[in-house]
Protein backbone atom coordinates (compact mmCIF):
# COMPACT_ATOMS: atom_id res chain seq x y z
CA UNK A 1 0.00 0.00 0.00
CA UNK A 2 1.35 3.35 -0.98
CA UNK A 3 1.76 5.80 1.84
CA UNK A 4 0.68 9.40 1.58
CA UNK A 5 2.68 12.16 3.21
CA UNK A 6 0.53 14.99 4.48
CA UNK A 7 2.39 18.29 4.81
CA UNK A 8 1.02 20.79 7.31
CA UNK A 9 -0.32 24.03 5.86
CA UNK A 10 2.07 26.87 6.60
CA UNK A 11 0.17 29.87 7.92
CA UNK A 12 2.01 33.17 7.95
CA UNK A 13 2.30 34.76 11.38
CA UNK A 14 0.28 37.85 12.13
CA UNK A 15 1.58 41.22 13.21
CA UNK A 16 0.34 41.51 16.79
CA UNK A 17 1.69 42.22 20.26
CA UNK A 18 3.04 38.69 20.51
CA UNK A 19 5.12 39.16 17.36
CA UNK A 20 6.34 42.57 18.55
CA UNK A 21 7.43 41.01 21.81
CA UNK A 22 9.50 38.36 19.99
CA UNK A 23 11.12 40.98 17.79
CA UNK A 24 11.91 43.17 20.79
CA UNK A 25 13.53 40.19 22.54
CA UNK A 26 15.81 39.66 19.56
CA UNK A 27 16.56 43.39 19.53
CA UNK A 28 17.56 43.23 23.18
CA UNK A 29 19.82 40.21 22.65
CA UNK A 30 21.63 41.94 19.79
CA UNK A 31 22.49 45.00 21.85
CA UNK A 32 23.45 42.94 24.88
CA UNK A 33 25.89 41.12 22.60
CA UNK A 34 27.52 44.38 21.43
CA UNK A 35 27.18 46.22 24.75
CA UNK A 36 30.78 45.45 25.88
CA UNK A 37 31.94 47.77 23.08
CA UNK A 38 29.83 50.62 24.49
CA UNK A 39 31.17 53.12 27.05
CA UNK A 40 27.94 52.52 29.02
CA UNK A 41 27.35 48.77 28.58
CA UNK A 42 24.76 48.42 31.35
CA UNK A 43 22.75 51.39 30.10
CA UNK A 44 22.78 50.05 26.54
CA UNK A 45 21.86 46.48 27.53
CA UNK A 46 19.07 47.39 29.96
CA UNK A 47 17.72 50.05 27.62
CA UNK A 48 17.63 47.60 24.71
CA UNK A 49 15.59 45.08 26.73
CA UNK A 50 13.11 47.68 28.03
CA UNK A 51 10.78 47.36 24.97
CA UNK A 52 10.44 43.65 25.68
CA UNK A 53 9.48 44.43 29.29
CA UNK A 54 7.01 47.10 28.17
CA UNK A 55 5.37 44.77 25.65
CA UNK A 56 5.21 42.00 28.26
CA UNK A 57 3.21 44.37 30.44
CA UNK A 58 0.78 45.73 27.86
CA UNK A 59 0.67 42.94 25.26
CA UNK A 60 -2.91 41.77 25.82
CA UNK A 61 -5.06 40.73 22.82
CA UNK A 62 -7.34 43.77 23.09
CA UNK A 63 -4.72 46.39 23.95
CA UNK A 64 -5.19 49.37 21.56
CA UNK A 65 -2.52 49.43 18.87
CA UNK A 66 -1.82 53.10 19.58
CA UNK A 67 -0.37 52.12 22.97
CA UNK A 68 2.55 50.39 21.23
CA UNK A 69 3.37 53.64 19.45
CA UNK A 70 2.82 55.69 22.61
CA UNK A 71 5.18 53.70 24.80
CA UNK A 72 7.83 52.74 22.26
CA UNK A 73 8.17 56.28 20.93
CA UNK A 74 8.83 57.52 24.48
CA UNK A 75 11.37 54.75 25.03
CA UNK A 76 13.15 55.39 21.72
CA UNK A 77 14.05 58.97 22.62
CA UNK A 78 15.57 57.79 25.90
CA UNK A 79 17.45 54.83 24.43
CA UNK A 80 18.85 57.00 21.65
CA UNK A 81 21.10 58.63 24.24
CA UNK A 82 22.79 55.32 25.10
CA UNK A 83 23.17 54.58 21.39
CA UNK A 84 24.68 58.04 20.90
CA UNK A 85 27.26 57.18 23.56
CA UNK A 86 28.15 54.11 21.51
CA UNK A 87 28.56 56.25 18.37
CA UNK A 88 30.61 58.92 20.16
CA UNK A 89 32.66 56.44 22.17
CA UNK A 90 32.12 58.64 25.22
CA UNK A 91 30.21 57.77 28.42
CA UNK A 92 27.06 59.78 29.08
CA UNK A 93 28.54 61.02 32.34
CA UNK A 94 31.40 62.63 30.38
CA UNK A 95 29.10 64.96 28.44
CA UNK A 96 29.02 68.70 29.15
CA UNK A 97 26.26 68.17 31.75
CA UNK A 98 28.26 65.53 33.59
CA UNK A 99 26.85 62.65 35.65
CA UNK A 100 23.37 64.18 35.68
CA UNK A 101 22.84 62.97 32.10
CA UNK A 102 23.38 59.37 33.21
CA UNK A 103 20.95 59.95 36.09
CA UNK A 104 18.41 61.43 33.68
CA UNK A 105 18.74 58.37 31.41
CA UNK A 106 17.87 55.93 34.20
CA UNK A 107 15.09 58.13 35.60
CA UNK A 108 13.47 58.47 32.16
CA UNK A 109 13.90 54.80 31.32
CA UNK A 110 12.11 53.91 34.57
CA UNK A 111 9.40 56.41 33.63
CA UNK A 112 8.63 54.60 30.36
CA UNK A 113 8.06 51.37 32.29
CA UNK A 114 5.86 53.30 34.73
CA UNK A 115 3.72 54.49 31.82
CA UNK A 116 3.35 50.87 30.74
CA UNK A 117 2.10 49.89 34.21
CA UNK A 118 -0.54 52.64 34.03
CA UNK A 119 -1.71 51.50 30.58
CA UNK A 120 -1.86 47.87 31.73
CA UNK A 121 -3.96 48.83 34.77
CA UNK A 122 -6.57 50.77 32.80
CA UNK A 123 -6.60 49.09 29.38
CA UNK A 124 -5.65 45.51 30.15
CA UNK A 125 -9.26 44.42 30.68
CA UNK A 126 -10.94 45.79 27.55
CA UNK A 127 -13.58 43.38 26.34
CA UNK A 128 -12.96 41.86 22.90
CA UNK A 129 -15.23 43.06 20.09
CA UNK A 130 -17.87 40.94 18.45
CA UNK A 131 -17.03 39.55 15.03
CA UNK A 132 -19.44 42.01 13.39
CA UNK A 133 -18.00 44.94 15.31
CA UNK A 134 -14.41 44.01 14.45
CA UNK A 135 -15.07 43.43 10.74
CA UNK A 136 -17.40 46.38 10.07
CA UNK A 137 -14.67 48.38 8.30
CA UNK A 138 -13.98 45.54 5.86
CA UNK A 139 -17.29 46.17 4.05
CA UNK A 140 -16.64 49.85 3.39
CA UNK A 141 -15.34 50.69 -0.06
CA UNK A 142 -11.80 52.11 -0.07
CA UNK A 143 -12.88 54.85 -2.49
CA UNK A 144 -15.52 56.03 -0.01
CA UNK A 145 -13.08 56.04 2.90
CA UNK A 146 -10.66 57.97 0.69
CA UNK A 147 -13.38 60.57 0.10
CA UNK A 148 -13.79 60.82 3.87
CA UNK A 149 -10.04 61.38 4.15
CA UNK A 150 -10.15 64.18 1.56
CA UNK A 151 -13.06 65.76 3.41
CA UNK A 152 -11.16 65.50 6.68
CA UNK A 153 -8.29 67.42 5.10
CA UNK A 154 -10.69 70.26 4.34
CA UNK A 155 -11.83 70.19 7.97
CA UNK A 156 -8.18 70.30 9.03
CA UNK A 157 -7.45 73.32 6.87
CA UNK A 158 -10.65 75.07 7.92
CA UNK A 159 -9.97 74.50 11.62
CA UNK A 160 -6.35 75.55 11.32
CA UNK A 161 -7.00 78.76 9.40
CA UNK A 162 -10.25 79.95 10.94
CA UNK A 163 -10.30 79.20 14.62
CA UNK A 164 -8.02 80.33 17.38
CA UNK A 165 -8.10 82.06 20.71
CA UNK A 166 -10.27 80.49 23.38
CA UNK A 167 -11.43 77.58 21.20
CA UNK A 168 -8.11 76.83 19.53
CA UNK A 169 -7.48 73.55 21.38
CA UNK A 170 -10.98 72.25 20.62
CA UNK A 171 -10.69 72.85 16.89
CA UNK A 172 -7.10 71.65 16.87
CA UNK A 173 -8.44 68.34 18.20
CA UNK A 174 -11.11 68.27 15.49
CA UNK A 175 -8.37 68.89 12.91
CA UNK A 176 -6.83 65.54 13.89
CA UNK A 177 -9.81 63.74 12.36
CA UNK A 178 -7.76 63.12 9.22
CA UNK A 179 -5.58 60.75 11.27
CA UNK A 180 -8.61 58.55 11.95
CA UNK A 181 -9.64 58.68 8.28
CA UNK A 182 -6.15 57.69 7.08
CA UNK A 183 -6.02 54.92 9.70
CA UNK A 184 -9.38 53.48 8.59
CA UNK A 185 -8.30 53.51 4.95
CA UNK A 186 -5.02 51.78 5.77
CA UNK A 187 -6.65 49.04 7.86
CA UNK A 188 -9.29 48.41 5.20
CA UNK A 189 -6.85 48.21 2.28
CA UNK A 190 -4.32 46.03 4.10
CA UNK A 191 -7.04 43.67 5.36
CA UNK A 192 -8.83 43.05 2.05
CA UNK A 193 -5.89 43.75 -0.32
CA UNK A 194 -8.05 46.04 -2.39
CA UNK A 195 -7.73 49.78 -2.99
CA UNK A 196 -3.93 50.07 -2.93
CA UNK A 197 -3.89 53.19 -5.18
CA UNK A 198 -5.84 55.06 -2.50
CA UNK A 199 -3.37 53.98 0.18
CA UNK A 200 -0.41 55.22 -1.86
CA UNK A 201 -2.30 58.43 -2.63
CA UNK A 202 -2.66 59.16 1.09
CA UNK A 203 1.02 58.39 1.63
CA UNK A 204 1.96 60.81 -1.13
CA UNK A 205 -0.35 63.58 0.09
CA UNK A 206 0.90 63.36 3.67
CA UNK A 207 4.57 63.23 2.70
CA UNK A 208 4.28 66.19 0.31
CA UNK A 209 2.31 68.29 2.79
CA UNK A 210 4.79 67.44 5.53
CA UNK A 211 7.86 68.27 3.45
CA UNK A 212 6.41 71.64 2.42
CA UNK A 213 5.20 72.53 5.90
CA UNK A 214 7.20 74.29 8.59
CA UNK A 215 7.59 71.41 11.05
CA UNK A 216 8.34 68.60 8.62
CA UNK A 217 5.57 66.34 9.88
CA UNK A 218 5.99 63.76 7.12
CA UNK A 219 6.75 61.01 9.65
CA UNK A 220 3.16 60.96 10.91
CA UNK A 221 1.80 58.97 7.97
CA UNK A 222 4.36 56.21 8.63
CA UNK A 223 3.13 56.06 12.23
CA UNK A 224 -0.47 55.78 11.02
CA UNK A 225 0.47 53.05 8.55
CA UNK A 226 2.41 50.98 11.08
CA UNK A 227 -0.25 51.32 13.77
CA UNK A 228 -2.95 50.36 11.27
CA UNK A 229 -0.98 47.23 10.31
CA UNK A 230 -0.77 46.26 13.99
CA UNK A 231 -4.46 46.94 14.60
CA UNK A 232 -5.49 44.94 11.52
CA UNK A 233 -3.09 42.14 12.53
CA UNK A 234 -1.97 41.68 8.94
CA UNK A 235 -0.27 38.46 7.90
CA UNK A 236 3.51 38.83 7.92
CA UNK A 237 5.03 37.33 4.78
CA UNK A 238 8.26 37.77 2.85
CA UNK A 239 6.51 40.41 0.75
CA UNK A 240 5.40 42.24 3.90
CA UNK A 241 9.00 42.23 5.11
CA UNK A 242 10.08 43.82 1.85
CA UNK A 243 7.42 46.52 2.10
CA UNK A 244 8.36 47.22 5.72
CA UNK A 245 12.04 47.52 4.80
CA UNK A 246 11.19 49.90 1.95
CA UNK A 247 8.98 52.06 4.19
CA UNK A 248 11.73 52.18 6.82
CA UNK A 249 14.30 53.22 4.22
CA UNK A 250 12.04 55.99 2.88
CA UNK A 251 11.32 57.27 6.40
CA UNK A 252 15.01 57.35 7.37
CA UNK A 253 15.96 58.97 4.05
CA UNK A 254 13.33 61.69 4.46
CA UNK A 255 14.34 62.27 8.09
CA UNK A 256 18.00 62.70 7.16
CA UNK A 257 17.14 64.88 4.18
CA UNK A 258 14.91 67.11 6.31
CA UNK A 259 17.58 67.38 9.00
CA UNK A 260 20.09 68.61 6.44
CA UNK A 261 17.84 71.25 4.81
CA UNK A 262 15.40 72.38 7.51
CA UNK A 263 17.33 75.43 8.71
CA UNK A 264 17.75 76.93 5.24
CA UNK A 265 14.23 75.84 4.21
CA UNK A 266 12.59 77.51 7.22
CA UNK A 267 14.51 80.69 6.55
CA UNK A 268 13.12 80.72 3.00
CA UNK A 269 9.62 79.72 4.10
CA UNK A 270 9.35 82.47 6.73
CA UNK A 271 11.31 85.07 4.81
CA UNK A 272 13.85 85.20 7.62
CA UNK A 273 11.24 86.64 9.98
CA UNK A 274 11.10 85.92 13.71
CA UNK A 275 7.84 83.98 13.42
CA UNK A 276 6.39 80.69 12.23
CA UNK A 277 4.15 82.28 9.60
CA UNK A 278 4.75 81.48 5.93
CA UNK A 279 6.07 84.36 3.84
CA UNK A 280 6.70 82.37 0.66
CA UNK A 281 4.25 80.57 -1.60
CA UNK A 282 3.72 76.83 -1.74
CA UNK A 283 5.27 76.80 -5.20
CA UNK A 284 8.44 78.47 -3.95
CA UNK A 285 8.76 76.07 -1.04
CA UNK A 286 8.15 73.05 -3.26
CA UNK A 287 10.63 74.38 -5.81
CA UNK A 288 13.31 74.68 -3.15
CA UNK A 289 12.70 71.10 -2.01
CA UNK A 290 12.85 69.77 -5.58
CA UNK A 291 16.12 71.58 -6.15
CA UNK A 292 17.65 70.11 -3.01
CA UNK A 293 16.45 66.62 -3.94
CA UNK A 294 18.08 66.96 -7.37
CA UNK A 295 21.30 67.89 -5.58
CA UNK A 296 20.95 65.16 -2.98
CA UNK A 297 24.51 64.02 -3.64
CA UNK A 298 25.83 67.21 -2.00
CA UNK A 299 24.32 66.33 1.40
CA UNK A 300 26.70 65.31 4.17
CA UNK A 301 24.83 62.19 5.26
CA UNK A 302 27.19 61.48 8.14
CA UNK A 303 26.65 64.91 9.67
CA UNK A 304 22.91 64.63 9.08
CA UNK A 305 22.81 61.23 10.80
CA UNK A 306 24.65 62.56 13.83
CA UNK A 307 22.41 65.65 14.03
CA UNK A 308 19.26 63.52 13.75
CA UNK A 309 20.42 61.17 16.50
CA UNK A 310 21.29 64.10 18.77
CA UNK A 311 17.87 65.65 18.14
CA UNK A 312 16.11 62.36 18.83
CA UNK A 313 17.90 61.75 22.13
CA UNK A 314 15.95 63.95 24.56
CA UNK A 315 17.95 63.21 27.71
CA UNK A 316 20.51 66.01 27.84
CA UNK A 317 17.88 68.63 28.70
CA UNK A 318 16.58 66.57 31.61
CA UNK A 319 20.18 66.21 32.80
CA UNK A 320 20.55 69.99 32.66
CA UNK A 321 17.32 70.41 34.67
CA UNK A 322 18.61 67.98 37.31
CA UNK A 323 21.87 69.89 37.52
CA UNK A 324 20.13 73.25 37.98
CA UNK A 325 17.58 71.85 40.43
CA UNK A 326 20.29 70.36 42.65
CA UNK A 327 22.11 73.69 42.69
CA UNK A 328 19.06 75.87 43.40
CA UNK A 329 15.79 74.04 44.03
CA UNK A 330 12.61 75.99 43.28
CA UNK A 331 10.90 77.55 46.27
CA UNK A 332 7.35 76.76 45.19
CA UNK A 333 6.60 73.07 45.72
CA UNK A 334 4.78 71.17 42.96
CA UNK A 335 4.71 74.33 40.87
CA UNK A 336 4.70 72.55 37.51
CA UNK A 337 1.63 70.47 38.35
CA UNK A 338 -0.07 73.49 39.92
CA UNK A 339 0.48 75.63 36.84
CA UNK A 340 -0.64 72.82 34.51
CA UNK A 341 -3.86 72.08 36.42
CA UNK A 342 -4.79 75.76 36.86
CA UNK A 343 -4.09 76.38 33.16
CA UNK A 344 -6.42 73.57 32.09
CA UNK A 345 -9.26 74.27 34.53
CA UNK A 346 -9.35 77.98 33.78
CA UNK A 347 -10.59 77.97 30.17
CA UNK A 348 -9.82 81.16 28.35
CA UNK A 349 -13.42 81.79 27.30
CA UNK A 350 -14.29 82.04 31.03
CA UNK A 351 -11.01 83.66 32.11
CA UNK A 352 -10.04 85.98 29.21
CA UNK A 353 -7.33 87.66 31.31
CA UNK A 354 -5.54 84.39 32.05
CA UNK A 355 -1.81 84.71 31.42
CA UNK A 356 -0.42 82.61 28.59
CA UNK A 357 1.72 79.68 29.68
CA UNK A 358 4.90 79.56 27.59
CA UNK A 359 6.92 76.35 27.30
CA UNK A 360 9.97 78.42 26.43
CA UNK A 361 9.67 80.52 29.58
CA UNK A 362 9.40 77.34 31.67
CA UNK A 363 12.45 75.97 29.86
CA UNK A 364 14.46 79.09 30.66
CA UNK A 365 13.34 79.08 34.30
CA UNK A 366 14.27 75.43 34.86
CA UNK A 367 17.53 75.39 32.87
CA UNK A 368 18.77 78.98 33.35
CA UNK A 369 19.46 78.99 29.62
CA UNK A 370 19.99 82.02 27.36
CA UNK A 371 16.61 83.66 26.64
CA UNK A 372 17.51 85.02 23.20
CA UNK A 373 19.19 81.82 22.05
CA UNK A 374 16.17 79.63 22.79
CA UNK A 375 13.51 82.01 21.48
CA UNK A 376 15.30 82.84 18.24
CA UNK A 377 13.32 82.34 15.06
CA UNK A 378 9.95 82.25 16.80
CA UNK A 379 10.59 78.70 17.92
CA UNK A 380 9.43 77.08 21.12
CA UNK A 381 11.27 74.64 23.34
CA UNK A 382 10.23 72.64 26.39
CA UNK A 383 12.00 70.61 29.05
CA UNK A 384 9.28 67.96 28.72
CA UNK A 385 6.87 66.42 31.21
CA UNK A 386 9.38 64.00 32.73
CA UNK A 387 11.77 66.81 33.68
CA UNK A 388 8.85 68.84 35.04
CA UNK A 389 7.87 65.93 37.27
CA UNK A 390 11.45 65.63 38.49
CA UNK A 391 11.47 69.30 39.53
CA UNK A 392 8.23 68.82 41.49
CA UNK A 393 8.97 65.47 43.14
CA UNK A 394 12.59 64.46 42.60
CA UNK A 395 13.42 60.78 42.13
CA UNK A 396 11.73 58.34 42.70
CA UNK A 397 8.79 60.66 43.45
CA UNK A 398 8.64 61.74 39.81
CA UNK A 399 7.47 58.22 38.91
CA UNK A 400 4.23 58.95 40.76
CA UNK A 401 3.63 62.04 38.62
CA UNK A 402 4.47 60.13 35.43
CA UNK A 403 2.12 57.33 36.54
CA UNK A 404 -0.68 59.89 36.95
CA UNK A 405 -0.10 61.14 33.40
CA UNK A 406 -0.15 57.58 32.11
CA UNK A 407 -3.44 56.96 33.95
CA UNK A 408 -4.98 60.07 32.40
CA UNK A 409 -3.94 59.09 28.87
CA UNK A 410 -5.17 55.51 29.35
CA UNK A 411 -8.50 56.66 30.86
CA UNK A 412 -9.21 58.89 27.86
CA UNK A 413 -8.52 55.95 25.53
CA UNK A 414 -10.72 53.68 27.67
CA UNK A 415 -13.46 56.30 27.36
CA UNK A 416 -13.24 56.12 23.56
CA UNK A 417 -13.46 52.32 23.68
CA UNK A 418 -16.70 52.54 25.67
CA UNK A 419 -18.65 53.72 22.59
CA UNK A 420 -20.62 51.26 20.50
CA UNK A 421 -18.86 51.99 17.23
CA UNK A 422 -16.77 49.69 15.01
CA UNK A 423 -13.58 48.44 16.64
CA UNK A 424 -11.30 50.13 14.12
CA UNK A 425 -13.01 53.47 14.68
CA UNK A 426 -12.14 53.20 18.37
CA UNK A 427 -8.58 52.27 17.43
CA UNK A 428 -8.33 55.22 15.05
CA UNK A 429 -9.68 57.64 17.65
CA UNK A 430 -7.11 56.40 20.15
CA UNK A 431 -4.35 56.91 17.57
CA UNK A 432 -5.49 60.47 16.80
CA UNK A 433 -5.41 61.28 20.52
CA UNK A 434 -2.06 59.63 21.20
CA UNK A 435 -0.41 61.26 18.19
CA UNK A 436 -1.58 64.68 19.39
CA UNK A 437 0.45 64.24 22.59
CA UNK A 438 3.31 62.18 21.11
CA UNK A 439 4.16 63.98 17.88
CA UNK A 440 6.60 66.16 19.82
CA UNK A 441 7.90 63.18 21.79
CA UNK A 442 9.29 63.71 25.27
CA UNK A 443 9.38 67.45 24.62
CA UNK A 444 5.63 67.81 25.26
CA UNK A 445 4.83 69.67 28.47
CA UNK A 446 2.31 68.77 31.17
CA UNK A 447 -0.12 71.61 30.35
CA UNK A 448 -0.31 70.38 26.76
CA UNK A 449 -0.86 66.77 27.82
CA UNK A 450 -3.59 67.71 30.29
CA UNK A 451 -5.20 70.19 27.91
CA UNK A 452 -5.18 67.80 24.96
CA UNK A 453 -6.56 64.97 27.09
CA UNK A 454 -9.61 66.88 28.26
CA UNK A 455 -10.19 68.58 24.91
CA UNK A 456 -10.00 65.31 22.99
CA UNK A 457 -12.33 63.58 25.43
CA UNK A 458 -14.97 66.26 24.85
CA UNK A 459 -14.49 66.73 21.10
CA UNK A 460 -14.32 63.07 20.12
CA UNK A 461 -16.87 61.97 22.68
CA UNK A 462 -19.35 64.24 20.89
CA UNK A 463 -18.14 63.06 17.48
CA UNK A 464 -18.47 59.35 18.33
CA UNK A 465 -21.91 59.91 19.85
CA UNK A 466 -23.50 62.10 17.19
CA UNK A 467 -21.37 62.60 14.06
CA UNK A 468 -19.89 59.19 13.36
CA UNK A 469 -23.18 57.24 13.24
CA UNK A 470 -24.21 59.42 10.30
CA UNK A 471 -20.88 58.79 8.56
CA UNK A 472 -21.17 55.07 9.20
CA UNK A 473 -24.64 54.96 7.65
CA UNK A 474 -23.30 56.77 4.58
CA UNK A 475 -20.40 54.32 4.21
CA UNK A 476 -22.67 51.30 4.64
CA UNK A 477 -25.28 52.67 2.21
CA UNK A 478 -22.62 53.29 -0.43
CA UNK A 479 -21.26 49.76 0.08
CA UNK A 480 -24.74 48.20 -0.29
CA UNK A 481 -25.49 50.20 -3.41
CA UNK A 482 -22.19 49.12 -4.96
CA UNK A 483 -22.85 45.48 -4.01
CA UNK A 484 -26.35 45.66 -5.55
CA UNK A 485 -24.94 47.10 -8.78
CA UNK A 486 -22.31 44.36 -8.97
CA UNK A 487 -24.95 41.68 -8.33
CA UNK A 488 -27.16 43.11 -11.08
CA UNK A 489 -24.25 43.15 -13.52
CA UNK A 490 -23.41 39.52 -12.70
CA UNK A 491 -27.04 38.44 -13.27
CA UNK A 492 -27.17 40.21 -16.62
CA UNK A 493 -23.90 38.62 -17.71
CA UNK A 494 -25.11 35.17 -16.67
CA UNK A 495 -28.31 35.66 -18.70
CA UNK A 496 -26.36 36.56 -21.81
CA UNK A 497 -24.01 33.61 -21.36
CA UNK A 498 -27.01 31.27 -21.03
CA UNK A 499 -28.76 32.69 -24.08
CA UNK A 500 -31.27 34.65 -22.05
CA UNK A 501 -35.08 34.28 -22.02
CA UNK A 502 -36.90 33.94 -25.29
Amino acid sequence: MASTLVSPIRIAPRLDYSMLRKVSFGFGLFFVFISPACPDPLALGVGAFTPWLILRLVGTPTMPAAIAYYLLSQWLQVFARAFLALVDGEPMASSIYGPWVADAYWYMLASTVTLAFACKLVLGGIQPPTEQNWSAHLYWRPVDVFLVYLGSNLITQFAGLTFGGALFQFFDAIARFKIMAAFLLFTSVMSVSRGWPFLFAVLGIEILSGMTGLLGDFRGVFVFLGTAALAAQIRWTARTTGYAALATFVLVFLALFWTSVKVEYRDIATGGSESQAFQSSLGDRAGYMVGRILGVGDIDWGAASKALLERLAYVEITGLVINVDLASSEQGKVRQWGDAVSHVFQPRFLFPDKAALSDTEVFIRLTKADVLENMRGGTSISVGYMAENYVDFGFPGMLGGVFAIGLLVALVIRFFFSFDVPWMVRQGTALAFVYSICASGLEVSMPKILGSSFTFAVAYGLALKFAFPMGQRWLETRARQAADREATIRRVKSLFRGGGPL
